[in-house]
């Protein structure tokens, strides 16, 4: 019988990296350790990000999400969910780990940038991730008052690359026609003003229910929530770049009235528009503050 593979274990962190907008706690290198039985789940308080740089693996959760890993593939693990992974058997098995927290990461969560959903990334290029995963902690002292908050904003940049790559192969595994018709039809007025998402669905062939689900999964967001945020894009780009009345600019998107455009500005901006409008371009004349109450 041969000799069980052996454990290795490289720390990459002495101590925490801690930041007021979130903290590094662990990050290290894994090689043949030993796997979460999936009849016993493991439940962590953390976010934990673990990249599969060899051998291949499995992934179970309390969703019911049941995947094979591979070579750059990244698991990511939210707090409070109970989950299991590890080595097929058989496989020897290499991986890298982050374990992380904080204000910014839970921003992410909310914003469904790190989405419970999809607790599966593949990305490829094992190597490549390894590098830029290492270069995060590596290349100055940790010490101080600045490194941490410098390798915080490395993670972070590491973090928007592997979502970014996910979106993009996912899209092309599952053919995006679709989805980029849809994106376009959404994004801007057409001659009869802004199409519902249902009414997108049909022209791209899909039932609603069907059309909703796929794009969640591709894009983080629902339909709606995008063409909402899309308007509101569009709302600050009038305001920053041009002369135009908020009146002007809520019949333009399409808006019922000033009302019902201030509303929906506020919800995704957090800020009225004539607020966003003093922070791009100064007080505004009294005329024009007029039509945002």
């Amino acid at each position: 019988m041969p000799p069980a593979p052996r454990y290795v274990a490289q720390p990459w962190l002495k101590s925490p990296l801690r930041t007021p907008v979130g903290e590094i706690q662990l990050a290290g290198l894994l090689r043949n350790v030993q796997g979460i039985d999936p009849a016993t789940m493991r439940v962590l308080r953390h976010f934990t990000l673990v990249l599969m740089v060899e051998g291949r693996g499995y992934y179970r959760d309390e969703q019911g999400v049941a995947e094979e890993l591979r070579p750059g593939d990244v698991v990511m693990v939210f707090p409070g969910m109970a989950h299991a992974y590890g080595p097929l058997s058989g496989s020897e098995w290499t991986q890298i780990y982050f374990v992380f927290d904080g204000p910014q990461f839970a921003l992410w969560r909310e914003r469904e940038l790190l989405n419970p959903r999809r607790p599966i990334w593949r990305l490829g290029l094992p190597d490549y991730w390894h590098q830029r995963l290492r270069e995060v902690v590596k290349g100055e002292p940790l010490l101080g008052v600045a490194a941490p908050l410098r390798a915080l904003g490395r993670f972070l940049q590491v973090l928007s690359e592997m979502t970014a790559t996910d979106m993009e192969n996912a899209r092309q595994s599952g053919g995006d026609a679709w989805l980029e018709k849809s994106l376009r039809l959404l994004g801007e007025p057409g001659t009869a003003g802004w199409p519902s998402p249902q009414t997108v669905a049909r022209q791209v062939g899909l039932n609603y229910e069907n059309f909703r689900k796929r794009f969640v999964q591709l894009t983080g967001e629902s339909p709606g929530r995008y063409q909402r945020r899309r308007r509101i894009d569009l709302a600050c780009a009038a305001i920053y770049h041009g002369e135009l009345s908020l009146k002007h600019i809520a019949d333009e998107l399409g808006f019922c009235d000033v009302f019902h455009f201030s509303k929906a500005f506020t919800q995704t901006m957090r800020m009225r528009p004539s607020e966003y409008r003093k922070r791009v371009h100064g007080a505004a004349p009294m005329d024009r503050e007029t039509n945002d109450r």
